[in-house]
């Protein structure tokens, strides 16, 4: 089929090189001349594991353009623009929705499809839906579940699509059916509902697992009061299989581009519909997943103050907000080490990927390209992002550059014992 994506951020540009993947012919649309030059010449303008070889496999039926006006001929055309958090308030911003629906529909063909895939509030794809069936076209929601570092593969072989559609439109599921037919054949399920249903379902997704996180974090603050240890605690109730060890792991708490914009987006969405009550406990969430970061930064003053000064410095091992990505959106690591830099500390951060990014979001951090550069005279060594290379460092081979051997665990993924019969003092969240 030929499918146009319009919007080749993070979501866009990977849902155009698995369209491709599929066999589709895509066009991808962006305003941003760079970001288009970038993906043409093969080259994410992010770090996403997989996307670049997408794009330089499938460049035969793949093509980026910023010119609207070359989607004409396209049968399906997702939307899949960014919806960050209004500046000055919770509720999502919805300028890059509705500027690319204003720039689509004067393009569209009689009997093409028009599929949002931008996370938006409920209500949205009806308030749309006049505007693109006056153009005789029709309009379907196919909400992302992309995870960050495993983007290709939920693209390619997700665990569920699902399709948003007028009450009797037979025709756009159809359509849908055509686009999906490889990943249909595979055996994946598919739930046909109506447009709330399938605006809810993304942001219902993210609030859940936003509160599994944030439950198991205030479990640790309890556990760190009573001396109980968190990690083990989770162990055992995750295996309740009506609970599940996922998404158990208590730490610095979550971030990135979507739970703790989505979650902030429901409460406002649900204000405005006068049923702000029932997602109250979200605020709950989200004020829990803030103090983490804030009891990250006691813990590292506690520990200078023990060695007798803040006049020195904190290492910082990985700035992301989670392993494999570059994207320092609402990142707790990030935070920490501003937090940290604002007290007068000296901060020198790494990270195998986010370094470029983490250092245009915060100035006063030092960037050092290795682990070694970073811990090197550190008197506090903080492991804020559960990197591969991180979890597997030699803690033997580290001591000698850091007289204090000091380390806090902002996410328990260090082998404790092991740091530990190295010399090193270990604290980890949540844990005895």
């Amino acid at each position: 089929m030929k499918i146009s994506v319009i919007g080749c951020g993070y979501l866009g540009a990977v849902h155009a090189a698995g369209m491709a993947e599929l066999g589709h012919t895509v066009v991808g649309v962006d305003i941003d001349a760079q970001k288009i030059a970038a993906l043409t010449s093969g080259r994410a303008p992010f770090f996403e594991p997989g996307v670049d070889g997408l794009l330089q496999s499938r460049s035969d039926r793949l093509r980026f353009t910023t010119d609207i006006s070359e989607v004409a001929d396209a049968e399906v055309h997702f939307i899949a623009v960014g919806t960050p958090q209004a500046e000055g308030g919770a509720a999502a911003d919805m300028r890059f929705v509705d500027a690319a629906f204003a720039s689509l529909v004067p393009h569209l063909r009689p009997g093409a499809l028009v599929v949002g895939k931008s996370t938006v509030p409920v209500g949205t794809a009806a308030a749309i839906a006049p505007q693109v069936e006056a153009a005789g076209a029709s309009l379907a929601w196919n909400p992302e579940f992309l995870r960050e570092g495993f983007a290709v593969a939920d693209t390619l072989t997700p665990d569920r699509l699902v399709y948003g559609v007028r009450a009797g439109d037979d025709a756009s599921v159809a359509l849908l059916d055509r686009v999906y037919s490889t990943t249909l054949a595979s055996g994946t399920p598919r739930i046909v509902t109506d447009f709330a249903t399938a605006e809810l379902v993304k942001v219902s997704a993210n609030a859940f697992l936003a509160t599994k996180i944030s439950f198991i974090n205030a479990m640790a603050e309890i556990a760190e009061v009573t001396g109980a240890d968190v990690t083990t605690l989770a162990d055992a109730i995750g295996h309740d299989t009506r609970i599940g060890r996922r998404f158990l792991n208590a730490g610095v708490g979550f971030g990135g581009g979507c739970l703790p914009k989505d979650i902030r987006a429901f409460q406002a969405r649900a204000d405005e519909l006068g049923v702000g009550h029932a997602l109250e406990f979200l605020d709950h969430v989200d004020q829990i997943n803030q103090r983490r970061r804030a009891r990250v930064v006691e813990l590292a003053l506690a520990a200078l103050d023990d060695q007798g000064s803040r006049d020195a410095t904190v290492a910082v091992l990985g700035l992301a907000f989670k392993p494999n990505s570059d994207d320092v959106r609402d990142s707790p690591a990030v935070d920490v080490a501003v937090a940290l830099a604002r007290e007068g500390v000296r901060v020198v951060a790494t990270d195998p990927q986010a370094q470029r990014s983490a250092a245009r979001k915060a100035p006063a951090v030092t960037i050092a390209p290795t682990v070694e550069e970073a811990i090197n005279a550190a008197s506090v060594v903080l492991v804020l992002t559960e990197w591969p290379e991180y979890r597997d460092l030699d803690p033997a081979a580290l001591a000698p550059l850091t007289p204090a051997r000091v380390v806090i665990d902002g996410r328990n993924c260090l082998d404790a014992d092991k740091w530990r019969a190295a010399g090193w003092t270990y604290r980890g969240l949540g844990r005895s």
